[in-house]
C-alpha cells in the first residue's frame, strides 16, 4: 500500500473478561460494550479448574448481554490436537448455537473450518495467533475473513500506529492486566517443567503441577518439581509462572531473571491510541474475581468516555489519581507498567 490512509478515529469500545456468570454480569452493570468468555475445556487459554462456562451459563450470559445491547466473545484460542481435533470443532458448533456474537481464534486449522461451516459467524483473530505485522493480519483476512486482530503485547505504541494505517482489519489492543514476557501463542516454557503446553492445555501453570511448600523461613513455590520462588514469611504471592519466578542467574542474587510481577496500564496512553484508531481495548483477566472485573471495569469505562469527550473537543483528558490507586489494588505486585509501548533504552 502506498500512502496508507489512517482510520478516522473512533470511540473503542472495553471489551472485558468473565471467568464467570457473575463476573459477566459485574462487567455489563460496570459498563463494557463486550464480554469475553471461555468453555470449561481446553478450547480456552484460562483452562483453570472452577472458572469458566458450561452451555446453559453460556445462554444466560448471551442473553443477558443482548438485553442490554451488550456482546460475547468467546475465545477458542488455543491450538487443536493434531490427534483430535473434534474438541474444537464441537466449541465452534456450540458457540454458534448460543449466540455468541463472535468467536476469538488462533489456530489456523480452528479458523478454517469455522468459516467453512458457519460461514455467517463473526471471526476475530486472537492474540495467541502472535500476529505482529500488517501483512500477517491481512493475509488472515483475505484467507479466513476475520473482522478484527488482537495485537500481542510485544510492539510499541509507534508500531501498533504503522500497523493499524496498513491493516484491512479492525485492530483491538490489550490496555489493563497481567502482562506475558513469552510472545503470545509461542510459548514453551512451561511445558518443560509441567509436560503440558499452554497452548494446547490452556494454562502455562497447571494446578495439578504446583506445589506449595511451607517451612519456618517462608513457603517455596514449585512448579512440576521445579523451585522457581521462595517467599518470606508475610511476602505477598502470586501465582507460580516459570517466567515471573526469582532465580539464581550466575553470581547474581536471587531476582526476577525473566520479569517482574507487574501489570500493563495504558491509561495515559488512551488519547494516542484513540488518534490512532484502535476498534476496542481489551482488559485482561478471565482468572481474576468479579470484583477485580467490577472495579477495572468501572474505571477503564470512566477513562474512555473522557478520552473521547476531549477528543471531541468537551474538556481536557487526564488520568484521575483515583484512577491509578483503584487499578494498583488489582496490579500484579502493585506495579504498573506501560510495557512493550514505551521503549525508552531504544
Amino acid at each position: 500500500m502506498n500512502n496508507p490512509t489512517p482510520p478516522a478515529p473512533r470511540k473503542p469500545q472495553l471489551v472485558c473478561p468473565a471467568g464467570s456468570l457473575r463476573a459477566l454480569q459485574l462487567a455489563l452493570q460496570a459498563g463494557a460494550d463486550a464480554v469475553y468468555l471461555g468453555l470449561k475445556d481446553a478450547t480456552n487459554a484460562r483452562n483453570f479448574a472452577g472458572l469458566n462456562f458450561d452451555a446453559a451459563q453460556v445462554r444466560e450470559g448471551v442473553a443477558q448481554a443482548h438485553a442490554q445491547g451488550r456482546k460475547v466473545l468467546m475465545a477458542l484460542n488455543t491450538f487443536g490436537d493434531a490427534r483430535d481435533r473434534s474438541p474444537w470443532q464441537r466449541a465452534v458448533d456450540h458457540a454458534v448455537e448460543l449466540g455468541a456474537d463472535a468467536l476469538i481464534v488462533a489456530d489456523i486449522a480452528v479458523l478454517a473450518d469455522a468459516r467453512r461451516r458457519h460461514p455467517q459467524v463473526r471471526l476475530h483473530l486472537s492474540v495467541q495467533a502472535s500476529a505482529t505485522n500488517y501483512e500477517a493480519i491481512n493475509f488472515y483476512r483475505q484467507r479466513y475473513g476475520i473482522e478484527r486482530a488482537v495485537l500481542p503485547r510485544v510492539l510499541t505504541l509507534q508500531q501498533v500506529q504503522h500497523l493499524i494505517r496498513h491493516c484491512e482489519v479492525p485492530v483491538e489492543v490489550f490496555g489493563f492486566g497481567s502482562l506475558c514476557v513469552m510472545v503470545e501463542g509461542r510459548c514453551a516454557l512451561s511445558s518443560y517443567a509441567t509436560g503440558q503446553s499452554p497452548n494446547t492445555a490452556g494454562v502455562c501453570s497447571p494446578p495439578s503441577a504446583v506445589r506449595w511448600d511451607e517451612a519456618a523461613d517462608g513457603v517455596r513455590a514449585r512448579l512440576g518439581g521445579v523451585l522457581i520462588d521462595h517467599y518470606r514469611p508475610g511476602e505477598p504471592r502470586g501465582y507460580p509462572t516459570l517466567c515471573k519466578g526469582r532465580f539464581e542467574v550466575g553470581s547474581l542474587a536471587s531476582d526476577y531473571a525473566l520479569e517482574e510481577p507487574t501489570s500493563l496500564n495504558t491509561l495515559s496512553l488512551l488519547p494516542q491510541l484513540i488518534e490512532s484508531g484502535i476498534d476496542a481495548i481489551k482488559i485482561e483477566g478471565r482468572q481474576r474475581s468479579p470484583s477485580y472485573v467490577a472495579e477495572v471495569t468501572k474505571v477503564w469505562r470512566s477513562a474512555i468516555d473522557a478520552a473521547w469527550s476531549a477528543h471531541c473537543g468537551q474538556g481536557r483528558y487526564s488520568v484521575q489519581p483515583a484512577w491509578d490507586g483503584q487499578l494498583a489494588r488489582w496490579a500484579e505486585g502493585q506495579q504498573h507498567t506501560l510495557g512493550a509501548y514505551d521503549r525508552p533504552w531504544r
